[in-house]
């Protein structure tokens, strides 16, 4: 009990922390649903202060990619995205405290993303380790559901990246951006094997190292995300990936071998 009353403390103190942040922004759907998202077109001249492409991470969870990549490019401006408050506080606390001027982190569901950005105002969305939604293609981040989300808020030559250990959601993505005809950059299904790796693609996340030490491969695919009339959804069947559990928290569980 008293394991759980420190966590529950903790949580809170990271909310305070953040609520203070300026480079944390956090709207709740009424607020933003009312008064809509004050800087939607204007993160750059509001906040950034320049003109440099804006970059997403999607589910960034503590937000080593979003930190990484910002210490790797200043010359672009990064800003992570999570629906989970206290998982992104690392990434907020070591980017303030490191004193970042190009990096930035938004409190939200990504079904409400297009609220917080105009018509492309986003250069690039990078999507790392999501949960494939093995089940629910309606929530899976590369489906054809969230294309045409991020179709709404990318430049013309926008592109998406996805980093993932999961067969399943590699191979679906594959065969996504196979069936809408989407330029493919890179793609490969052993990252590290390949000699692809680069100091960008070898930032690793705290998922990725907890799969990396089970020896899992790590799979990479980089594409644009091209204006379509119509998606189409692949017509094909995979194979579940045998050693994880379809909902976040059991994955969780996993990764810290419980």
């Amino acid at each position: 009990m008293h394991y759980l009353c420190s966590m529950g403390k903790n949580k809170l103190a990271k909310f305070d922390d953040m609520a203070a942040y300026p480079h944390v922004f956090q709207f709740p759907f009424s607020v933003l649903k009312e008064e809509g998202f004050p800087m939607r077109g204007h993160w750059n001249e509001q906040f950034f202060k320049n003109d440099h492409p804006i970059v997403l991470e999607l589910g960034c969870g503590k937000g080593e990619y979003t930190v990484g990549l910002g210490k790797l490019f200043p010359e672009k401006n990064f800003i992570g995205v999570d629906i989970k408050g206290a998982r992104m506080w690392s990434g907020a606390k070591e980017s303030l405290e490191s004193g970042m001027t190009n990096v930035a982190f938004l409190r939200t569901s990504i079904e409400l993303i297009a609220h917080f950005f105009a018509p492309g105002e986003v250069a690039e969305i990078w999507i790392t380790f999501p949960d494939p939604q093995m089940k629910k293609v309606n929530k899976r981040l590369t489906s054809t559901r969230f294309m045409r989300l991020y179709r709404e808020i990318l430049s013309g030559e926008g592109l998406i990246h996805l980093k993932t250990d999961s067969n399943f959601m590699f191979t679906y993505t594959c065969e996504m951006a196979k069936a809408n005809h989407l330029p493919v950059k890179v793609c490969t299904d052993d990252l590290y094997l390949c000699g692809l790796a680069n100091e960008i693609l070898s930032i690793r996340t705290y998922y990725e190292q907890q799969w990396l030490d089970r020896g899992l491969d790590i799979k990479y695919i980089q594409f644009v995300c091209e204006e379509r009339e119509e998606w189409i959804e692949p017509d094909i069947e995979i194979e579940y990936d045998s050693y994880r559990s379809f909902n976040r928290s059991k994955r969780s569980a996993l990764a810290a071998g419980k």
